[in-house]
């Protein structure tokens, strides 16, 4: 019996011996997302878990989107980033500069289990979210249900919140003119539809306060800075969560995706590609709705999610009605030029 009791207390011994040695030998890695309320859903559904299981020593960092930091540790071999979270033409443009590794699906999953838009060859999709007007409840009744009343500063006086990007802006400035959804982009195409958006967004310029992150955008909303506000849905969603009543309208949501990507010469990318295989799977994907109102990209996940939870999702079928996907190579392909006429609009 003793020696029983021995050779038990030795084997367990061993086990958190071999245990605390797989933990230590098991790497590092950083991951970047866009910080605020959706980096914390990301903390709990993903990084959190995922450093517990493996025992990778998981370290976050943030960035606002802006690619130069990225340019200069490529271009220097001194590369600091291992996964990223990019938008869609990031990710493309990105891509086609060298500046993402190209991924092994055969790693992550079988590309049938996810919706198409999450494929990539630099990267999966991570979740869906979308551009919705808000106003604050609180303080207007009966506030803008469209982007056409977006645009009526007479009926509801007051500045108005955008994005500081030309992407999704003309967009919606399209929508609010009476462009079908279906037609956007064909309109936007154009050289007389791109005047066309640039016009409707004169009509308002004046009143327009521009935002570059989705924690400012609520925060001008809920100071009175605006009386409505472009908005990222799930920055929304979060916010009612801890007893603010802003307007969540589905009505003209503008959607995107976005992605995992791994950072060319990365120096985890093994631990990389561990993550995001991780962070693709549906026991991950299904939970990361409760901490923030955005759709996944794991189809699996998606038919698992708690029916009072898909109902403010970008990706719930009523929610998709009248919304407009966004075309990635629309963006990579007019994105230089049209950014660029817009700061210089933005300037005059």
């Amino acid at each position: 019996m003793k020696k029983r009791n021995l050779f038990s207390g030795i084997a367990v011994a061993a086990t958190l011996v071999v245990a605390t040695v797989w933990a230590a030998d098991a790497g590092k890695l950083t991951v970047v997302g866009a910080g605020g309320v959706l980096q914390d859903a990301e903390r709990k559904a993903f990084f959190e878990p995922f450093a517990k299981a493996s025992g990778v020593a998981l370290t976050e960092d943030s960035y606002s989107g802006q690619m130069a930091k990225v340019r200069a540790m490529v271009s220097s071999g001194s590369v600091s980033w291992d996964v990223m979270q990019v938008e869609q033409n990031t990710l493309l443009s990105g891509c086609a500069e060298g500046l993402f590794e190209p991924l092994d699906w055969s790693k992550i999953g079988k590309k049938e289990d996810f919706i198409p838009e999450a494929y990539n060859e630099c990267g999966v999709g991570a979740f869906v979210w979308s551009m919705v007007p808000s106003y604050d409840k609180s303080k207007l009744s009966n506030g803008p249900a469209t982007w056409a009343d977006f645009w009526d500063t007479k009926t509801w006086p007051g500045k108005r919140g955008f994005r500081q990007t030309a992407k999704m802006t003309l967009e919606i400035a399209l929508l609010a003119d009476g462009v079908q959804p279906g037609d956007v982009y064909k309109v936007l195409a154009t050289k007389p539809g791109q005047d066309r958006a640039f016009a409707k967004l004169d009509q308002i310029k004046p009143d327009i306060i521009w935002w570059t992150s989705g924690a400012e955008s609520l925060e001008r909303l809920a100071a009175g800075d605006v009386a409505a506000t472009a908005t990222f849905n799930g920055r929304v969603s979060a916010a009612n969560a801890t007893g603010k009543n802003f307007a969540l309208i589905w009505n003209g949501q503008v959607y995107g995706i976005d992605y995992w990507g791994v950072v060319k010469g990365s120096p985890n990318k093994a631990n990389a590609e561990k993550f995001i295989a991780f962070a693709a799977s549906e026991a991950a994907q299904s939970v990361f709705p409760e901490s923030i109102a955005y759709g996944v990209t794991n189809l699996k996940a998606i038919r698992t999610i708690k029916p009072e939870l898909a109902k403010d999702l970008p990706t719930t079928e009523a929610n998709l009605a009248s919304a407009v996907g966004l075309n990635t190579e629309f963006w990579a392909d007019n994105g230089e030029a049209l950014e660029a006429r817009f700061a210089t609009w933005r300037a005059q």
